[in-house]
């Protein structure tokens, strides 16, 4: 059991291997609580729509989020300050406007892996 951590080394295993297995497969904590972050900005509806929204038609501005997801200007541009300081997405000026794109690849594919296709025109 070479995988397993001094500290619950006392600890009898029935299958060695797949105990070494199930560690490789955690890997490093800094990873798992990574993404533990990233589900957790999904777990919010409107967290997750305007991600969606942001995803599919970003670079895109406040306004044209809130009239998109109808959530109000206010709580999209909260919404917005937390996925910024995530790092999840970044914002560019355009003149007088700021649009917002998604720049977490991570978050890309795992937004990409669980949406239904898009309909057949």
């Amino acid at each position: 059991m070479h995988l397993v951590p001094e500290s619950r080394a006392h600890r009898r295993a029935i299958d060695e291997h797949t105990v070494c297995e199930a560690i490789e497969g955690i890997g490093d904590a800094a990873r798992v609580n990574e993404w533990a972050a990233r589900f957790s900005l999904l777990g919010e509806p409107n967290r997750l729509s305007v991600l969606l929204a942001v995803h599919r038609a970003g670079p895109i501005a406040v306004s044209d989020l809130s009239l998109a997801t109808g959530i109000s200007d206010t709580s999209v541009s909260q919404i917005l300050r937390l996925l910024r300081a995530s790092g999840t997405v970044t914002a560019d000026k355009d003149g007088r406007v700021v649009r917002y794109r998604l720049t977490d690849p991570g978050m890309a594919a795992l937004l990409d892996s669980s949406l239904p296709p898009e309909p057949a025109a």
